[in-house]
């Protein structure tokens, strides 16, 4: 017997030491957009005023969205302490879907030039190694955090 359970939403959350900085690198970097501020506020601090939040608290957490709201919605939340080894998730950025040999090469590079240019690292490239390496490059957002263009 199969039980029945209802659906969850996925977000994902990444500890910064800038959340402002870190929703801004990602929203540009996955076509997201900031999310908007609760209830009928106008702007994110006429809300923060209304709930007492003093102005050296108001980077201490940031989200965006993604316009369609299908894809998850991600949180980053400000702790003390700094990224201290690799991660063990890590997104996936899908720059080249369909595309193989140099042209998928190609469009990762370009996507790399863009997002470094906002204040990513290229770490490595990976090149494909047919039958199962596509090639990829690894890249590090502006905190260090390591993500793929795949």
């Amino acid at each position: 017997m199969t039980s029945k359970r209802a659906a969850r939403e996925t977000q994902i959350t990444f500890d910064c030491a800038d959340p402002a900085a870190q929703a801004a690198f990602w929203a540009e970097a996955l076509g997201y957009r900031l999310q908007d501020p609760p209830g009928n506020f106008a702007t994110w601090d006429e809300a923060l005023d209304a709930m007492g939040v003093p102005p050296e608290r108001r980077n201490d957490a940031s989200a965006i969205v993604d316009p369609d709201g299908t894809r998850p919605r991600l949180f980053f939340q400000r702790v003390p302490e700094p990224k201290q080894a690799k991660n063990r998730v890590h997104l996936d950025v899908r720059a080249a879907p369909g595309l193989t040999g140099d042209a998928r090469m190609v469009a990762l590079e370009a996507e790399a030039e863009r997002l470094v240019a906002r204040g990513a690292t290229r770490l490595q490239r990976y090149e494909p190694a047919p039958p199962l390496g596509a090639g990829h490059i690894v890249m590090a957002d502006p905190e260090g955090n390591e993500f793929c263009l795949d």
